[in-house]
C-alpha cells in the first residue's frame, strides 16, 4: 500500500474534524465555550466521545500487545475501574457541581490554601503534558513507519505536522468542538477494531461462535491470577485499577471538563456510569482482538517482532488486505487525536485559569492569552514527544502508569485527606510534602524485592504515593479545635 494514498486518507480524515470545528464553533465566541462548552454538551454524546479520550492510542497498540504475556489479566485492572468511576460519580462529581468549578483544582485552595493549589495544580499539567505526548508519540512512531520513512520525511517533521493538525481544529472551539471531534473519533475507532476482528475471524474460517469458542479455548484467555509474587495478581491489579481510575478520571482536568460541561450532576453521573459499562466492553474487544493477533500469527506461520507494542502495527500493515491495513491508519490516528486534543484543551484551561487568574481579567484579554497559552503547550508537547523517543525503551503501555503513579500520587493524597478529613494544614508545607512522597515511592519501590519478601510494585505505586502524601499531610496538620485554642486571645 502506497504512502501517498495512506497519507491522503489521513489528510481527507482531517478535513472532517477541521469542518466538525467549523460546525460547532463560532468565532470571537467567549473562553467559557472554549473551557466548558457553555456546560450545554448532551451526556450520551459526552460518554461515548470519552471512551477515546480514555483509551488513547496505548490501548489500540498495547493492550492487543500485552496478551501474549500476561493473558487477559488486564481485565482485573478494568474491574477495578469500574469501582473507580463509581467512586467518581458519586463522591467527586458532586463536589465539583456544588462548587461550580471550572479548573477542578480550585477546590485545593478552597480547602488548603494558596501552596497547595498551585501544587495540585502544577502536577496536573506535569502528568498530562508527559501522558499525552506518550501517547502521541506511539502514534507518532506508526505513522512514521508506515508513511513518513517512506517519504523521507524527518520523525520531528512528521511530529510538527501531527501536533499542527490538532491545534487548527481545536483552536476556535475548544470543549464545544472536542465533544463532537472525540464522538466521531471513537465511532472511527471501533470501526477499525470490528473490521480487524472480521479480518481475522475470516481467514482463520471462524464463526462468531466459533471466534469466542477459539479465544477462550486458547491459552491467551486467562483473567484471574492468585500468586501474591505475580505482578498480575488479582488484588493489586484490581485496587491499582480502581486508583488509577480515581486519579485519572475524577483528579484529573482532561476527562472532568468532560463531565463539567453536561448541564448538570444528574446528567453528568448518567454520563459517567454509562461510560463505565462501555470501557469495559471496548476492553474486552481489544484483548480479544490481541488473542485474535497472536492465533492469526501462528497459524499463517508468520514471526512476530520481539516487542509487543508492534504486534498490531506489523501484522496490520504488512499481511492485512489493503483495506483492513488503511483502517488501521484510521483507527490509531482517531483513538490518539482523541486523547490528545482534548489533553491539549485541558492544559490551557488549567494554566490559564489556575495561573493566569482569568476570572479577575477582562474577555478581551483572556482570549489573547488562552491563544497563546493553547500554542505554548502544543509546541511544548511536540518536544516532549522527541525527547520521549530518544529515551524511551519500554513498553508506552507500562511508561504511561508508571508515570501517572508518580505525577497523579499526590494528587490521590491531596483530595483524600480534603475530603475525608476537616483538619486544616501548614500550606506552605505542603509542596514539599508532595515532592517528597514520590521520592520516597521510588526508593521502596527500587528495594521492595529485597525489603518486603520478594513483593514487586507495579501500578500500585500509585497506592502508595497516595497514602504517603496523606500520612505527610497529616504530619503538618491539627485539629480545628487546637487552631480555634491558638489563635483565641487569652
Amino acid at each position: 500500500m502506497s504512502s501517498t494514498l495512506i497519507l491522503g486518507i489521513i489528510a481527507a480524515y482531517f478535513c472532517i474534524l477541521i469542518l466538525i470545528s467549523f460546525i460547532t464553533s463560532k468565532k470571537g465566541e467567549s473562553t467559557d465555550s472554549f473551557f466548558l462548552a457553555n456546560r450545554s454538551s448532551p451526556w450520551y454524546v459526552v460518554a461515548f466521545g470519552m471512551i477515546g479520550t480514555s483509551l488513547s492510542g496505548v490501548t489500540f497498540i498495547s493492550i492487543p500487545g500485552m496478551v501474549e504475556k500476561a493473558q487477559f489479566s488486564y481485565l482485573q485492572l478494568i474491574l477495578g475501574n469500574m469501582l473507580g468511576y463509581f467512586v467518581v460519580a458519586m463522591v467527586l462529581m458532586p463536589l465539583y457541581y456544588r462548587l461550580n468549578l471550572v479548573s477542578i483544582y480550585t477546590y485545593l485552595e478552597q480547602r488548603y490554601g494558596f501552596w497547595s493549589y498551585k501544587t495540585g495544580a502544577a502536577f496536573f499539567l506535569l502528568s498530562r503534558t508527559l501522558g499525552a505526548s506518550l501517547r502521541m508519540f506511539l502514534v507518532a512512531g506508526v505513522l512514521q513507519l508506515a508513511v513518513f520513512d517512506e517519504l523521507g520525511v524527518p520523525f520531528e517533521v512528521s511530529v510538527a505536522i501531527t501536533i499542527a493538525l490538532i491545534w487548527v481544529y481545536t483552536f476556535r472551539g475548544g470543549m464545544k468542538t472536542i465533544i463532537w471531534t472525540d464522538t466521531f473519533q471513537t465511532l472511527a475507532m471501533l470501526i477499525c477494531v470490528g473490521i480487524s476482528i472480521s479480518m481475522i475471524s475470516s481467514e482463520l474460517n471462524l464463526s462468531f461462535q466459533g471466534m469466542v469458542d477459539t479465544i477462550s479455548e486458547s491459552k491467551y484467555s486467562q483473567v484471574f491470577f492468585w500468586d501474591v509474587k505475580d505482578p498480575r495478581y488479582f488484588f493489586k491489579q484490581f485496587l491499582s485499577g480502581a486508583f488509577i481510575s480515581i486519579v485519572m478520571v475524577g483528579l484529573d482536568q482532561d476527562m472532568m471538563q468532560k463531565n463539567l460541561s453536561c448541564k448538570n450532576l444528574k446528567e453528568a453521573q448518567k454520563n459517567m456510569f454509562s461510560f463505565t459499562v462501555i470501557v469495559m466492553i471496548v476492553n474486552i474487544l481489544f484483548l480479544s482482538l490481541g488473542a485474535l493477533l497472536y492465533l492469526f500469527a501462528e497459524a499463517k506461520g508468520i514471526g512476530l517482532p520481539e516487542k509487543g507494542d508492534n504486534v498490531f502495527p506489523f501484522l496490520a500493515l504488512n499481511h492485512f488486505s489493503s483495506f483492513a491495513a488503511i483502517a488501521f491508519i484510521l483507527g490509531i490516528t482517531a483513538i490518539t487525536y482523541a486523547s490528545a486534543d482534548s489533553a491539549l484543551t485541558a492544559l490551557t484551561t488549567s494554566f490559564c485559569v489556575d495561573f493566569l487568574d482569568f476570572k479577575n481579567r477582562p474577555e478581551t484579554q483572556r482570549i489573547r492569552y488562552k491563544n497563546w497559552v493553547h500554542l505554548g503547550f502544543s509546541l511544548l508537547m511536540g518536544i516532549v514527544i522527541i525527547i520521549f523517543r530518544i529515551v524511551n525503551d519500554e513498553s508506552v503501555v507500562q511508561a504511561v502508569f508508571k508515570v501517572a503513579g508518580y505525577t497523579y500520587g499526590p494528587l490521590l493524597g491531596l483530595y483524600s485527606f480534603g475530603v475525608f478529613s476537616n483538619r486544616p494544614v501548614r500550606d506552605n508545607l505542603v509542596p514539599f510534602i508532595c515532592v517528597l512522597a514520590p521520592v520516597l515511592t521510588y526508593i521502596i519501590s527500587l528495594n521492595s524485592v529485597d525489603w518486603f519478601w520478594g513483593y514487586e510494585f507495579g501500578f500500585e505505586v500509585l497506592i502508595l504515593n497516595g497514602f504517603l502524601t496523606f500520612i505527610g499531610l497529616y504530619s503538618i496538620s491539627r485539629k480545628k479545635t487546637d487552631l480555634l485554642d491558638a489563635t483565641t486571645p487569652a
